[in-house]
């Protein structure tokens, strides 16, 4: 893919976060969320099941089907909060369109180090 990332940053994709999807370690959870954003834009379903902690992990996404239903239109990161070294919350909000009606998902997600490396755990409930 060439042209902006998908993640919003205003960066090319090659240079935000495609070095993610081929391998790189994020600096921290909003590059991990920002990079499984794109990943959903782009289909890359390894990508978004290898940085899911492994406790929570789905065993599949079947991101083909949702692809074919979904487009994704932006996202907005709201905060970005590190509880401690290896503890994060990041909250943001992903617009789309299905079935020709616009949604959006807003959510707080929680992040966790582990040797060396940041995973998505799961989301928090909204209030």
């Amino acid at each position: 893919m060439s042209g902006p990332c998908p993640c919003g940053t205003g960066t090319a994709y090659e240079a935000c976060c495609e070095p993610l999807h081929r391998g790189a370690i994020a600096p921290d959870a909003e590059a991990l969320m920002r990079s499984r954003y794109s990943a959903y834009v782009l289909g890359l379903e390894p990508y978004l099941l290898d940085t899911w902690h492994i406790s929570m992990r789905p065993p599949s996404l079947n991101l083909s089907a949702d692809r074919q239903r979904m487009k994704w239109l932006g996202l907005s990161v709201r905060r970005h909060e590190e509880n401690d070294e290896t503890h994060a919350v990041v909250e943001f909000v992903a617009r789309y369109k299905t079935g020709g009606r616009a949604q959006r998902l807003h959510e707080v997600s929680e992040f966790v180090r582990e040797g060396g490396r940041w995973y998505y755990v799961a989301a928090r409930p909204n209030t």
